[in-house]
């Protein structure tokens, strides 16, 4: 089940992993990567294909007040995105190590959408700029970059068009 269908969370922001389909994480590779982050990540939900690949995902930080859901998109929207991306990124005056990341992206074909999630306070509901500032995006980004380095893809906030 969706984050988006549970009160207590609040969407956020999402950040998205480009990947080579041929790289993509098995459930079980996933839930090793994630427990090797010190405990501080549940996976509460995990779907897998019948190949045993991943599929979709919850993914649980109670420290930081946050949750993601993690879901694999492939197709004609992948290579939509990957254009748009690119066309975004050209553009910025990029260090070396940027402008490999913008070159690997053109050779992907799937993603990982990862949605960022905050568990809403009660006490913090009545001021929503208060609550704004209070925002640590830590876990996404820890998150982020350990599923880049596990199928070998680009991590990068498609907001703000920069890399992780």
């Amino acid at each position: 089940m969706s984050l988006f269908g549970n009160s207590e969370y609040r969407w956020r922001e999402t950040f998205l992993v480009m990947l080579d389909r041929t790289k993509r994480p098995s459930g079980a590779e996933f839930e090793r990567a994630m427990g090797q982050l010190g405990g501080r990540y549940v996976v509460d939900e995990l779907a897998v294909d019948d190949e045993g690949l991943l599929e979709t995902a919850t993914l649980l930080a109670p420290s930081d007040h946050a949750a993601m859901d993690v879901s694999f998109v492939a197709g004609e929207e992948v290579s939509e995105q990957v254009a748009e991306l690119y066309a975004q990124l050209a553009d910025d005056d990029l260090l070396p190590d940027e402008q490999q990341k913008l070159a690997q992206i053109t050779s992907c074909d799937a993603r990982l959408d990862l949605l960022h999630f905050e568990k809403i306070e009660l006490e913090f509901l009545a001021d929503d700029a208060e609550e704004e500032e209070m925002m640590d995006p830590g876990s996404l980004l820890i998150v982020a970059a350990t599923i880049g380095a596990l199928c070998q893809g680009v991590a990068v906030d498609p907001q703000s068009g920069t890399f992780i």
